[in-house]
């Protein structure tokens, strides 16, 4: 029979790996352009490639490292606007908003 300090020896250490795994498995991934959320809302990694004639609201500037929606202080950021999935700081979508 096993004993209670046996038991949470074990037990412990098989929290944390499963811990470990769950948590590599949380991390977004990285929008591709391709994806439907991101033809939606005309995404570009690079705002500087953004059509502006076909996105009247695009303003050169403008990019998602400084959209309130960008949740990130990397190079990839989250973005609910597209379910969570990382979009590059330097892009840019028809939600862009001045960060307050």
């Amino acid at each position: 029979m096993s004993t209670r300090r046996q038991f949470m020896m074990t037990l412990v250490p098989a929290a944390a790996a499963l811990s470990a795994v769950t948590g590599a498995r949380a991390q977004a991934a990285k929008i591709d352009e391709k994806d439907p959320a991101a033809v939606a809302l005309a995404y570009k990694h690079d705002a500087t490639k953004v059509d502006a004639k076909a996105n009247p609201t695009y303003k050169a500037g403008n990019n998602c490292a400084n959209c309130q929606f960008y949740q990130g202080k990397d190079a990839w950021g989250a973005c609910p606007m597209v379910g969570g999935k990382l979009v590059n700081g330097k892009g840019w979508c028809k939600v862009w908003a001045k960060k307050a």
